[in-house]
């Protein structure tokens, strides 16, 4: 389940300087997990960005465990776009 989740974390040298983003988007794992470490709940986040699915939030949970499960962000393969 964690692979199909982590299909949707992209990254695109243009964007954020190739930071992880959600579906190719102007909206960074960073700043989710940053929201979602502040208590912002995934209610209020989807409202604020209509844009992202339950699914996307989701997919940086499981992008930030893998991180942490592989101790390197260079072991964490995302999608060039």
């Amino acid at each position: 389940m964690a692979d199909d989740l982590l299909v949707r974390i992209t990254a695109n040298p243009a964007i954020f300087g190739g930071k992880p983003i959600v579906r190719g988007m102007r909206i960074s794992v960073e700043h989710i997990l940053s929201l979602l470490s502040q208590g912002e709940t995934q209610e209020s986040i989807l409202a604020d960005y209509p844009e992202l699915a339950v699914d996307d939030l989701r997919a940086c949970l499981a992008y930030a465990r893998a991180v942490i499960a592989n101790d390197s962000l260079d072991a964490v393969e995302v999608h060039r776009g």
